[in-house]
């Protein structure tokens, strides 16, 4: 005999720690809080808490890659601050090169034919 519309008696399949860790690092955690302390209407403490738990990649998809920039953590920030320092020195001289050519220009009363 076939039965229809009848689910089994069991319980539900059960969700493991390894399914909610894989699912608030896929999707990401926020946790958001205030804490203010005050005195007769005074405010005289706020803390303002904010916890984010996601994958590194999540984190890098949303912009959240802070690590890759800090010098302390990543040899290739190091890289990146030494290229920047040495694109600022090259803006600079053309920058005083472009100042002197007008100030040249200037003395001579305009710009060369």
């Amino acid at each position: 005999m076939i039965e229809f519309g009848r689910r089994s008696a069991g319980p539900p399949p059960a969700t493991t720690l390894v399914d909610i860790l894989d699912r608030v690092l896929d999707k990401g955690l926020v946790v958001a809080g205030d804490i203010r302390v005050s005195l007769a209407n005074v405010e005289l403490l706020t803390i303002r808490i904010r916890l984010l738990v996601c994958s590194i990649d999540k984190a890098a998809e949303i912009g959240l890659d802070w690590w890759r920039r800090d010098s302390f953590l990543s040899t290739a920030a190091q890289t990146e601050t030494e290229e920047t320092a040495a694109l600022r020195a090259r803006v600079e001289t053309l920058e005083r090169l472009l100042g002197e050519r007008t100030a040249v220009e200037h003395e001579r009363g305009g710009p060369p034919a």
